[in-house]
């Protein structure tokens, strides 16, 4: 998710495994530069665009090697405060504030890849949007609470039940992913709709509002279910997916790592300038994406390109916002395309 929410709730672990074992500031500080350190890996630039995104959360969101990594930090933490004989307690405090980093982010749709050495897997809930106030506020007024009392008990329990709360708005994501998935399989399926694999994400900054994304053959179906909206099947709009474009890059590299990456939710298309490009469409609707690359120029055949390109353009936003008012209020409105 979001750094600010990891800063949050690194900070609230902290506080709340140390407790009254040293100054609420002190668990605070160190608990959000813990949630805060993984994210640290997009300062590395791997010479590529698709190396930058596949190799964004991976060695520094391992649980493996975020715990490896914990006791070092514990011990120089324990160190530098001047509570050596808190260090077993600042170990805990700090392994929960690095490791809850990835498994958070393991909700988002992105992928992380959260098992390595053992395996790459990008592992992809996708049952919360990167930016969430419903689950960021409760942890982030705990969190200030505590603090502003200086962590007494009344404090340290307003941080639990802030982290209590917040905790559970994430996982009733999981429930409503689940329930809207059921809905759309079962819309689909009265439109004689069979699809391989279906996608369920919330729209932005609210779980009011889910996409849905279904692949079949040639093609993928994208469709809309908001909570309020009323009684009946869900709506889709299919679209031309590229599968004749397969071939042209079955030995690209970019692009295999896109196709494997994304869960096999991806696009094929060639531009107007004849690029080939690979657009991965698990981030953003139609045909607005977050990351689409050109990854071979028209040849005889298609040439790859020595490193890919990003293409495409961020959704319009004053449009967008627009149409995800009214779409969360239920009414049946087309998405800006």
């Amino acid at each position: 998710m979001d750094s600010a929410t990891q800063l949050i709730l690194g900070a609230a672990v902290g506080v709340a495994v140390m407790r009254r074992r040293t100054a609420a500031w002190k668990a605070a500080l160190w608990g959000g530069v813990a949630g805060t350190l993984p994210d640290l890996d997009v300062l590395i630039a791997h010479g590529d665009p698709i190396l930058n995104m596949v190799l964004h959360r991976a060695e520094s969101h391992a649980l493996f090697w975020l715990t490896l990594f914990s006791l070092p930090f514990a011990w120089g933490v324990a160190r530098v405060q001047g509570e050596w004989g808190q260090w077993r307690r600042w170990w805990l405090a700090l392994w929960l504030a690095l490791v809850t980093h990835p498994l958070l982010d393991a909700f988002t749709v992105y992928g992380t890849q959260l098992l390595l050495p053992l395996t790459d897997y990008p592992v992809a809930l996708g049952s919360v949007f990167i930016i969430d106030p419903a689950v960021t506020l409760p942890w982030l007024v705990g969190l200030v609470v505590v603090l502003a009392r200086r962590g007494d008990v009344r404090g340290q329990r307003a941080n639990l039940w802030g982290l209590a709360l917040g905790t559970a708005v994430l996982l009733a994501g999981v429930g409503l992913q689940a329930r809207v998935e059921h809905l759309a399989r079962a819309s689909l399926a009265a439109q004689g709709v069979h699809p391989e694999r279906v996608l369920v994400t919330p729209a932005p900054l609210s779980m009011l509002l889910w996409r849905v994304v279904a692949m079949e053959g040639d093609g993928y179906y994208e469709g809309f279910h908001g909570l309020l909206d009323g009684p009946g099947p869900m709506r889709f709009e299919r679209f031309d997916r590229g599968a004749r474009l397969e071939a042209a890059v079955a030995a690209i590299d970019g692009a295999q790592r896109i196709r494997r990456f994304s869960h096999g939710f991806y696009k094929l298309h060639e531009s107007a300038g004849g690029q080939l490009v690979i657009t991965d469409l698990r981030m953003g609707l139609e045909p607005h994406y977050s990351f689409a690359f050109a990854v071979a120029q028209r040849g005889s055949p298609f040439a790859p390109l020595p490193v890919a390109q990003t293409v495409g353009g961020a959704v319009p936003v004053g449009p967008a916002l627009a149409w995800l008012g009214r779409r969360m209020r239920g009414e049946q409105v087309a998405p800006p395309r």
